[in-house]
């Protein structure tokens, strides 16, 4: 079984993450490419000691983007959208924007 820290990269903050956040209990995160839900799930609840209640996941392709008369693709990303219970919250993006 692989380290929390190995499954979460970091969590994503953006104007819509933190709306999810704050109104729907839902916290947004890049994830390992490789992780599934349930690997997911025990990295969250370990990690923050919250109650897991769902985990969507979706794969974000890359973008081209180029460099002079070279072009390339940013790397694939995974992403993770997790809902807690009702009563936890994660700390880190309470003290971002409060």
């Amino acid at each position: 079984m692989r380290s929390p820290h190995d499954v979460i990269i970091k969590p994503l903050v953006t104007e819509k993450a933190v709306n999810l956040a704050q109104e729907q209990n839902k916290y947004t995160f890049y994830v390992d490419r490789k992780a599934n839900k349930m690997e997911i799930k025990n990295a969250i609840e370990e990690l923050f000691d919250v109650k897991v209640t769902a985990v969507n996941t979706m794969t974000v392709r890359g973008k081209k983007r180029r460099m002079g008369r070279f072009e390339g693709l940013t790397p694939m990303r995974k992403k993770a959208i997790v809902s807690l219970d009702m009563d936890d919250t994660i700390d880190i993006f309470d003290e971002l924007f409060s």
